[in-house]
């Protein structure tokens, strides 16, 4: 059973990881209205892995027989100046997100919740990747500021295959979606 401080901290990241879809959403939609289809699925793309994210931990509550609590999100911000704009705000905000699962870990490791902070191991491993991947993102779009095709091309270039699913991944609430 996971550590009451544990289980209330998660379910205030299940929080977050709702409000970073939603933000990353709206960076999205920001994108394709600019006619950045390239920007705009790379965004698509990234709300659904942190929705993902979400029910990911939605399930591991259920499944440990604890509360998962569905939260209302703030609105994110649908506004930005330039191409550069959006992507610092994801870098910050996944910075933010790796932090809090950092803290996630901390607590289950300092209850001695040592399932749960299995559990957290993953997603330390996975903020690894979502912050360099926001990273190196946010310099193509610097250098891109003035020709945002530059950045369409990038991505599609360097888009690839993805890897696919990660076997290692914990269970989504719903099933694969």
């Amino acid at each position: 059973m996971p550590a009451a401080a544990f289980t209330s901290r998660l379910n205030e990241q299940i929080a977050n990881e709702f409000a970073a879809s939603q933000q990353y959403i709206a960076v999205a939609v920001h994108y394709d209205n600019e006619t950045l289809p390239r920007l705009a699925s790379f965004f698509y793309a990234q709300a659904l892995e942190e929705r993902n994210h979400a029910l990911m931990m939605v399930r591991y509550l259920m499944d440990a027989d604890e509360e998962a609590v569905i939260p209302a999100v703030a609105a994110p911000k649908t506004s930005f100046k330039d191409i550069v704009e959006p992507v610092a705000l994801a870098l910050e905000q996944e910075k933010r997100v790796t932090q809090q699962i950092g803290e996630l870990a901390g607590i289950a490791r300092d209850e001695r919740d040592y399932a749960s902070e299995q559990f957290m191991q993953w997603f330390l491993k996975e903020q690894v990747e979502e912050v360099s991947s926001m990273k190196d993102l946010l310099t193509v779009v610097k250098r891109s500021a003035e020709n945002p095709m530059l950045a369409e091309e990038h991505l599609a270039r360097e888009a690839g295959g993805g890897g696919g699913e990660d076997p290692t991944a914990p269970p989504v609430a719903g099933g694969a979606v």
